[in-house]
């Protein structure tokens, strides 16, 4: 590993442990020849997994996707980036586990809506309305009445 601020190639590792998604490992390094402390991450490569979309066309996985689709949803909610971040990860994490090379557009976005259910109520219409591509008021107000009732019933269980 090439130290980032003198270039040469001669360092120790000083710490290494697990990142907080279990999927990298972060080094703590210390350059040799000029003293300077830097950190790396190695991940594992692994296959890309390619999406199919509604249109039948595939493209690679990409978390900022979803990140983005979440941050448009989560807009002026109190939602932190902290909580976007974990339903990105999950997400991955449950995609990689169950697929090895492709998964529909439609899973991941059913896993999104799922999660956002129980986070966000707003959010989550939000981001419903464009992923279910509500096209009238009415298909808003079935969605608000759907989440009304699951909340009274949640709050008769208690």
């Amino acid at each position: 590993m090439k130290c980032r601020f003198c270039r040469q190639d001669n360092d120790k590792v000083i710490d290494s442990r697990s990142s907080r998604d279990g999927f990298a490992i972060r080094r703590r390094r210390e350059c040799l020849s000029c003293g300077r402390r830097f950190t790396t991450y190695e991940q594992i490569e692994e296959l890309p997994i390619k999406v199919i979309k509604k249109d039948g066309s595939r493209v690679p996985f990409d978390r900022n996707k979803i990140r983005q689709g979440l941050e448009k949803a989560c807009y002026k909610r109190p939602v932190s980036s902290d909580q976007i971040e974990e339903i990105i990860s999950a997400i991955e994490a449950d995609v990689y586990r169950q697929f090895e090379r492709e998964v529909s557009s439609g899973y991941i976005g059913e896993k999104v809506i799922e999660r956002l259910r129980r986070l966000d109520q707003v959010a989550y219409v939000r981001f419903a309305s464009v992923y279910r591509e509500f096209t009238d008021p009415s298909a808003f107000v079935h969605e608000v009445e759907t989440i009304s009732q699951a909340a009274s019933t949640d709050d008769g269980k208690e």
